[in-house]
């Protein structure tokens, strides 16, 4: 998320957008293969409108939507000061009731929250949830575990939370926020630079911290003085020279969301740029995506920066006009719905609200179309439990799902 004050006209939303200074750079293709979005045509016989998926109901500033697969075909969804609301998967639903409501420990407004729900692969045997949030004084990131009410499947016990990790923020921006379990079974967690502007820190280098990364951890074990588990695979597993072992990936501005593939496992992260470029980054074991020395793909400091072993996004987009100002990472389409875009990379921008799908192969993508446009500040793209694909609007609270019209 980037944070400034942007005016739509029916809520003034405190979100997103870049305020710091950025400079130009040259573009690296060393490392794989970049595309930048362009005005191309819609692909040939598919269109695409926006529908409200459930009619009867609004959130206060959703930021996550997501279901457990325990087949009870829930849909759960994350309001950013600090509740989650439970309902039925029917596009008929009356109400929508707290599961989880821990807003007295949330530190909330711009872009810290209650910002990320995963529920644990096992979930229907062993009722756990994972939170990532933002508490105050000092100001840190709290990822905790919670457990659901025995005696109401609709509920979580408040008084059940174990804390498993927290960490300091620097400033209120930055803060990631995702948490999900990967096709291995481990918990990946979305952490920012840290906040303010440019990384001053030099954070997302610096694998002695947190900060800037994507984590990998086993929570159904416990290293040493942790209430988790380091996988063996983790590329700083017993390393000698100090670095976090937490560490899957490093080099990240501010990784809002990510997503696997369910069907081939990759692991997709949209990670926000600073005030020139957007990108889109398939997130690899031990890669270095380059922040700060790169943003996307071009230098960030300096017009001759050293790129040895960094990588580069997938695609990316530079700011402004009618392209957008903040991306909002989102799903690879398993979606028995929307045949024609099954395959493709479907994610959007949080200012503009454009919505593209990108067709890839392997690593490298051969086309990006803007597929549809989303009003309202789209915060986050989510899966029920049949990998159907919906949408967030955080500005009106509304969940929307994409219809082909043809």
């Amino acid at each position: 998320m980037k944070f400034t004050k942007v005016l739509f006209s029916f809520v003034l939303i405190p979100f997103f957008l870049s305020c710091f200074f950025s400079k130009n750079g040259e573009v690296n293709n060393e490392a794989g293969n970049t595309t930048t979005i362009a005005d191309e045509a819609p692909i040939e016989g598919e269109k695409y409108t926006l529908t409200e998926a459930f009619g009867n109901l609004s959130f206060d500033l959703p930021v996550e939507l997501t279901s457990p697969e325990d087949g009870t075909d829930r849909i759960f969804v994350v309001e950013q000061k600090g509740v989650i609301k439970v309902f039925p998967n029917k596009a008929d639903a009356k109400n929508a009731t707290v599961f989880l409501d821990i807003e007295k420990k949330v530190e909330s407004g711009g872009e810290k929250g209650l910002l990320g729900l995963a529920f644990h692969p096992d979930y229907k045997s062993n009722g756990y949830i994972y939170v990532n949030y933002t508490r105050g004084d000092p100001l840190e990131t709290v990822i905790s575990r919670f457990k659901v009410s025995a005696s109401n499947t609709n509920m979580a016990d408040p008084l059940s939370e174990l804390i498993l990790l927290t960490f300091r923020q620097p400033y209120s921006n930055h803060n990631g926020g995702k948490v999900a379990f990967g096709n291995d079974g481990f918990l990946y967690i979305a952490v920012g630079d840290g906040g303010s502007g440019g990384d001053p820190g030099n954070r997302a280098q610096n694998k002695k911290e947190l900060l800037g990364k994507i984590l990998r951890i086993d929570v159904n074990s416990t290293a040493s003085n942790l209430k988790y588990g380091i996988p063996a695979d983790n590329p700083f597993k017993n390393n000698s020279e100090g670095f976090r072992e937490e560490i899957y990936a490093y080099g990240m501005r501010n990784p809002w969301r990510f997503n696997f593939d369910r069907q081939t496992g990759m692991l997709w992260a949209g990670d926000v740029g600073q005030n020139k470029i957007e990108e889109i980054d398939i997130i690899e074991k031990g890669g270095n995506y380059g922040w700060r020395v790169m943003e996307a793909d071009e230098c960030f400091k300096s017009a001759n920066c050293d790129t040895a072993g960094l990588i580069n996004p997938i695609t990316s987009y530079k700011q402004g006009g009618s392209t957008g100002n903040s991306v909002t990472g989102g799903y690879v389409c398993r979606d028995s719905n929307l045949p024609g875009l099954t395959g493709k990379y479907i994610y959007g921008d949080f200012v503009s609200g454009n919505i593209w799908a990108l067709t890839y192969s392997g690593k490298k993508a051969v086309n990006n179309v803007q597929i549809a446009k989303l009003s309202g500040g789209l915060s986050s793209f989510g899966e029920d439990s049949k990998h159907n694909l919906f949408l967030l609007a955080y500005g009106t609270g509304k969940v929307y799902k994409l219809t082909a019209t043809n």
